[in-house]
Order: structure tokens, then sequence, then C-alpha cells
């Protein structure tokens, strides 16, 4: 409809006032009625907007960050000296696999406790040859308490279950055994006795075996392999205490004046050096930004902060599962354990204490994880108290606070891991390596560096954390793997 308008003078000033049916509509209400006050619409025009700061959904608690005590580094380098230990390798196996043919990898037969430093590929693909694959249902056998140990086991897929026998005869579960597990490796040091534990499979299970006959049939032909299984039956054979440490000769409770014995403390000859480690950006910022854009906020200052939380989440996520120096794969592997059912239950969270037990500092997990530790103890009938600490209620389990850390990976299959560490270098546990007063810090360990102003009239800025972790000794972390989040029983 064209739109009419009406023209009415103005005989005191002069000149016309036009107005429109559109313009008389603005006047009204919803509900037809004239508009007696200024809209709301209009008003805001003149009001000052009350603005957050930028908000960042990724931003997180990063209670390791928080929990971890940080050591000076001044040199850059970190260098944890220790008591002479005797090892011979108790890693972990691994296989591929062609359809549902699985081989154990040769060079990964270095893994086991008498092939380790032994590096033949020839006689390491002569071993891997003669494995035989077998498969096992839950709740078979593998091997039986009291029959021979006369072969090597290696697990490449599922859970075993050893069970022992408690003092009046009932089964006891000493441990669990997954993918990458062995037992049975003294075969190779021709080892003859029986075996004193059973291992009974949870799950489906696909496991290579390598008989007696088999070791030996290799070592027959390798001179290299039987001279090296000889000095490693020497070497295993040093004293040596509950730890593999080098044997501190002492005596006590003697009378008289006996011949006291001397001794010395060795020390590892090649100690492990960590480096700090680094995560960087370049932020810019356009100098028109930066010098007209400031009220009621600092355009550079807004942009360094979420820049920062982001440097930060990164080096928590390294400090987790960097393969160097994070705490995933730096944790003694004597120091892993299995879940007993799949969902973390409180025997297992027992079981990780009983592997830090000397000043444990405190659980990490995925909020899955906690969830589900927090539901198996409701289906026990357990109420686990909260502890305080700074200000939050943080869950507990034995005293021990367990802090959430979305860091810690999740699998396609809804498996994570618990970690359980004690911290300090006083308590010989984990901590945290930086290095401050470095150039233009801008906190501890983070330095913000002024690069340049390019022609497009574009401010950079170089953003630098520095960061690292060292586990002082093997017990100060412990860690549960194979924890099922999403198991509804």
């Amino acid at each position: 409809m064209p739109e009419r308008r009406r023209n009415s003078p103005d005989h005191n000033r002069g000149w016309t006032v036009t107005s429109t049916e559109s313009t008389f509509a603005d006047t009204q209400s919803e509900n037809g009625q004239t508009r007696l006050s200024l809209s709301t619409d209009a008003a805001r025009n003149l009001s000052t907007t009350t603005k957050t700061p930028p908000q960042m959904q990724s931003i997180t608690s990063r209670w390791l960050l928080r929990l971890l005590p940080w050591v000076q580094v001044s040199g850059g380098v970190y260098r944890v000296n220790r008591r002479l230990t005797y090892t011979f390798g108790d890693g972990r196996i691994t296989f591929s696999n062609t359809g549902s043919d699985i081989r154990v990898v040769p060079a990964e037969l270095g893994e086991l406790a008498p092939l380790r430093e032994f590096d033949d590929t020839s006689v390491l693909a002569a071993l891997a040859e003669r494995f035989t694959q077998r498969e096992y249902e839950p709740g078979d056998a593998i091997v039986t308490a009291g029959e021979p140990a006369d072969h090597v086991v290696l697990i490449a897929h599922g859970k075993v279950s050893r069970i022992g026998a408690g003092k009046y005869g009932d089964e006891t579960v000493l441990g669990v055994l997954a993918d990458g597990d062995h037992f049975g490796a003294p075969v190779f040091l021709g080892a003859e006795a029986n075996w004193d534990f059973t291992a009974k499979a949870l799950t489906a299970c696909t496991v290579l075996t390598l008989s007696r006959s088999a070791v030996r049939e290799v070592i027959g032909q390798s001179d290299a392999l039987r001279d090296h299984l000889a000095w490693v039956a020497i070497h295993s054979s040093r004293e040596q205490n509950a730890h593999g440490e080098a044997e501190v000769s002492l005596s006590s409770g003697h009378e008289g004046e006996p011949d006291l014995p001397g001794t010395f403390v060795d020390y590892e000859q090649e100690p492990r050096e960590y480096e700090l480690s680094v995560a960087q950006t370049v932020l810019r910022v356009h100098s028109r930004v930066a010098d007209l854009y400031n009220k009621p906020m600092d355009q550079v200052e807004q942009q360094l902060r979420l820049t920062i939380h982001e440097l930060r989440e990164e080096q928590e996520r390294e400090l987790v599962n960097n393969p160097d120096f994070g705490l995933l794969h730096n944790a003694d592997l004597r120091q892993r354990i299995h879940t007993r059912a799949g969902a973390p239950t409180p025997d297992d969270m027992d079981e990780l204490l009983s592997l830090v037990w000397k000043e444990p500092g405190f659980f990490l997990a995925h909020p899955r994880a906690i969830s589900a530790f927090g539901r198996e103890c409701s289906r026990r009938g357990l109420y686990p108290q909260s502890v305080d600490f700074g200000g939050h209620h943080v869950p507990a389990w034995r005293g021990v606070p367990i802090f959430p850390c979305n860091k810690i990976p999740m699998s396609g299959h809804r498996t994570t891991s618990i970690m359980l560490m004690r911290t300090g270098e006083a308590a010989q546990g984990v901590v945290g390596l930086h290095q401050t007063g470095i150039p233009d810090e801008y906190e501890p360990g983070l330095s913000v560096r002024f690069m340049n102003i390019n022609e497009k009239a574009i401010i950079s800025y170089l953003v630098s954390a520095y960061y690292s972790a060292a586990v002082l000794v093997p017990d100060a972390l412990a860690i549960l793997d194979n924890v099922e989040t999403g198991r509804e029983d």
C-alpha cells in the first residue's frame, strides 16, 4: 500500500512537519494502545552495556599444575642421580597381526628380562618364529600352579588373573596381566621350577608360548645368545635389595669386637637428565586495535590472557602425555596394574595405594573415571568422605584426594587410567621443572617477548612456556590401567 503522508504547516517556524503511518505505529504498544513512555529498545541506545571479559570453554582447573611442587632448573637441565639398580628389562611386548594370525615383533623380545640388551636380530627372529599362538576362553587356565614352568607366555590380547594359594588354602588374586605382559622368562636361564600361581583368563585371550625345548634349540645354534645368558645369570645373582639396588653390607645385633663389613653405595653411571620442554606461539594484534579499542578492557591484555590459558592447558597435557617426560609414559612398568573387573573399584584403589604407600599425595583421574569409581562405591554401599582443599570439597579415598584431569586420555572403548603419586624432592617424589627469572617473564616460567611491528601495522609477541616433570624414584608414581568408565553391570 502506498505510503500516505500528512503535511502540517508550522506557522511559528515556517517549516512543514511530515509524519507517516509507520512512525505513528512505533508509538503504539503491541495491543494497539498508544505508548506513554520511551521504549526500552530506544533507551538502550543511550545506556552503557555491561560486558564480561572474553570467555573460553577450554579453560580447566589444571589441578596437576597447581599440585606439583615446581623446582627451579637454572641451567635448563635437571639430572636425577640414583643408586645403582640392576635391571634387565621388565617391559611390555608389541605384536603384529595379519588377520587372526598374531606374531611377536622380534626386536620386542628384548623387553624380556634375560634378553635385555641382546640385539642380534637373526637370533631374536629365530626365537620369534618358534612361538605358538593359543586361544583361551574366559575362565580357562593358561598355566596351573604346581605344573612345570617349562615355557614362556606372552599375552597378545586379553586380561589374565594371577591366582595363588592363600595361607589356609583359599585362592588369592596376586595381580592382573593384560596386553603386552608376560611370564615364564626364567626359562631362558635354564631355571627348572613349577608354577607358583595359576593364570586364569578373565576375558577371551590370545597368548603366544615358547617351549623350553625351542629355547634350548636356539641357544644351541647361537654362541652369542649362550654367552649373553651366561653374563645375565652371573649379574642377576649379585646381592640386591627388594628394589633391585646394589646391597649395602651392614652388621647388626652383634656383640664383642667382630670384624665389621666394609661397603659403599654405588651410583648409576649414566643418570637420566631432563631438559626443559617448551610450548610457544606468536600472538598478533593490529596496532589500530591496540590503540583505539582499549576501553573498558585492554585488548592486548585479553588476547594475552586467553593465549596463556591455552599454553597452560597444553603444558598440563604434555606433562601427562609427552612420550619423553609425560607421567603416563614414565611410570615404572612394575608400578602399573590393571583393574580386576574393568570398572575402578575400591580394591583397585587400595592396590594403587599399596604401590605408593610412602606418603601418597593425590590421585589424578579423568572425570568419567571418578564418576565410575563413585558408582562402584555406591554399589557396595560405601560413601567415601570428601576432603577440603583450599576451599574446594574434593572426593577422596582413604583420605587421599582424587582430583579431575581431562588430559588423561580416554580411548574409543571408554577406557582410561588413574594415577597416584607422591610429590616433592624431600619425599623423593614427582616434581615439576621450570626456570624463573627468564627475560621478559610474564608469569613464572612463561615469557611474553615483543618481536616487531610489520608493514601491515601488526604487532607480534612471542609467548613461551618452559617446563618438564621428573619422577625421582620409581615408587613415587603408580598407574591403574584399562579403567572402564562405561560398563554397566
